[in-house]
């Protein structure tokens, strides 16, 4: 009796295989084709599996590389778990209480250990050396698949409680553990076949801790210099600190929280120390008696209007009057407005704003001067004017919302004792556990579908499809320029993905098996399955959320 034979569309052509052959073996057979390492396959166009799985039927295959971004943080989560076997491999189980990967910083990962291992640059050249050789043998990367209860009592051995508790809370009846050599952990998403994969990387030493530095998506074998951002860093720092504090540092801790606490208390200290910090920039702006240009940038989902309103309010606290003023208001009419590759208009880049105008019109102000501002008309693509003319006070002051507020380019001919720039994010500081981050894109992402499907009736799956264009202009419009702001401000808050956990995930579900948005949003529906859901009932209306679930009292 003759071997059943596989039929394997790959590249519109069809190709036999014997049943049981890893995806590996097949992407070896095609890893000519393309530039960088093929890292997953895509089964039928939705179903991502890792080259360890083996051929089962009839199928089509599509090959994801380190320049996916799924293949890219494939690649990054692997190389973690390779950085934390190193540790423990040179520090030895028994001096390593713990290591912690905390946030993401430029291109790499700020992580720290805890025990009697002092960390020292010997130590870290050590660890390297450990994580070249993991490299060199190409140590495997298996994945076996065991009963929840198993895994809980696995983690209490090995010393990892934040997963213990965060798998008291799982629902699936089994879990996949990762193993290289002796080494077993779990991770949240799919690796690379072996430790070979994972050439590309540096360690540095940085304030506490070490930097895990890593390529970009874009250029996949280089590692770029360590650039330092003390403003960015200090921020993440402090909601780090500040998620120590209150005991919520990972998903768990959340979880524990919410189902043996008072939430509305938990809710009511996390605004009230948002509400701090607000007011905090505030008086920093009215010490500085020459400042009449509040200007604040920040990516997609930040919470800038609600932010720059709660900002409003504290600034009359302190004495002054401040005055809303919209960038958007300056951008060029539709005929002068620059195209993309495309052909598409480019709303984003810089060029589409009247610069010169916009600059005209702050110095009129700043003299005293009665201006009569802009107001652009989104369906016309004109420019019309208001009908009554502002002129600042004594203790007025303009609060200015727009994506390149920290282009020094945009303000270019204002005197810069007048501006105070401040920098948003949603900068989240929860992780799954301590070897397993929340990435802040993550966060915003979900706080976007929330809102867009509320106020512009907006599918989950539309806002997913085109949240690779945003990033890019963030990338290119936002992120270069944060080291510009005088301050910086995290609206992220600790207890956020478990309110917009119930908001979400019938959005969610509405995606199309068939569309390309169906991996990512599966992805965003395990993810929450760490979450123990809470009401919103608690949550203040001036609340930086209410901005995305409803139910705030400001104009958003």
């Amino acid at each position: 009796m003759s071997e059943k034979i596989c039929k394997v569309k790959i590249n519109d052509k069809i190709f036999e295989y014997t049943p049981d052959v890893s995806y590996k073996e097949i992407a070896e057979e095609f890893q000519q084709y393309y530039d960088d390492p093929i890292v997953l396959v895509l089964i039928n166009d939705y179903r991502l599996q890792e080259l360890n799985k083996k051929l089962k039927e009839d199928c089509s295959i599509g090959f994801i590389t380190t320049k996916d971004s799924i293949g890219f943080e494939t690649y990054k989560r692997s190389l973690c778990f390779m950085l934390v076997k190193a540790v423990y491999d040179v520090g030895g189980h028994e001096n390593i209480q713990q290591v912690r990967i905390h946030f993401s910083y430029g291109n790499g990962y700020y992580c720290t250990i805890e025990g009697a291992q002092k960390l020292s640059q010997k130590f870290l050249d050590d660890v390297k050396a450990r994580m070249n050789q993991l490299v060199s043998e190409k140590v495997p990367i298996e994945k076996q698949t065991i009963p929840t209860s198993n895994a809980v009592e696995l983690f209490r051995k090995h010393g990892m409680y934040d997963k213990e508790r965060l798998f008291e809370y799982r629902r699936v009846s089994k879990v996949n553990i990762y193993r290289m050599n002796e080494f077993e952990d779990y991770f949240y998403g799919y690796m690379v076949p072996d430790a070979g994969y994972l050439k590309f990387f540096e360690l540095y030493l940085y304030d506490e801790g070490f930097m895990l530095q890593m390529p970009c998506k874009e250029t996949p074998d280089l590692v770029p210099p360590f650039k330092d951002r003390p403003k960015l860093f200090r921020v993440l720092k402090d909601s780090l600190l500040w998620g120590d504090l209150q005991d919520i540092p990972t998903v768990g801790a959340l979880n524990d929280m919410i189902t043996s606490c008072d939430m509305s208390e938990i809710v009511l200290v996390q605004e009230a120390y948002q509400e701090r910090k607000i007011a905090e920039i505030a008086k920093q702006i009215a010490d500085r008696s020459k400042t009449k240009f509040v200007l604040i940038a920040g990516p997609s989902s930040s919470g800038k209007t609600t932010f720059s309103h709660r900002l409003s309010v504290q600034l009359r606290v302190n004495g002054l009057h401040p005055h809303p003023i919209a960038v958007d208001n300056y951008f060029v009419e539709r005929e002068f407005t620059p195209k993309d590759e495309n052909g598409n208009y480019n709303f984003e880049c810089l060029e589409a704003i009247d610069i010169k105008k916009f600059n005209e019109d702050m110095q009129a102000l700043l003299s005293g001067e009665k201006v009569y501002l802009p107001i652009f008309n989104f369906k016309t693509g004109k420019r019309s004017y208001s009908s009554i003319p502002k002129q600042l006070g004594s203790q007025d002051i303009l609060v200015i919302e727009g994506i390149h507020c920290l282009n020094p380019k945009l303000t270019e001919m204002l005197d810069d004792d007048s501006k105070f720039k401040i920098y948003i994010s949603a900068l989240t500081q929860l992780n799954i556990d301590e070897h397993n981050r929340i990435p802040s894109t993550d966060g915003r992402l979900i706080r976007r579908i929330v809102r867009d499907a509320r106020t512009r009736g907006t599918s989950a799956q539309e806002t997913i499809a085109m949240w690779a264009s945003v990033r890019r202009g963030e990338e290119e419009n936002i992120f270069p320029f944060q080291e510009e702001a005088d301050a910086m401000f995290n609206s992220s808050l600790l207890y956020e993905l478990a309110v917009l956990k119930q908001h979400v995930e019938p959005l969610l579900f509405g995606v199309n098996k068939e569309s390309p948005e169906y991996i990512e949003a599966k992805r965003l529906l395990k993810f929450f399955d760490y979450f123990v859901g809470i009401g919103s009932e608690s949550i203040p209306t001036n609340s930086l959320l209410r901005e995305f679930i409803g139910g705030g009292c400001f104009n958003v």
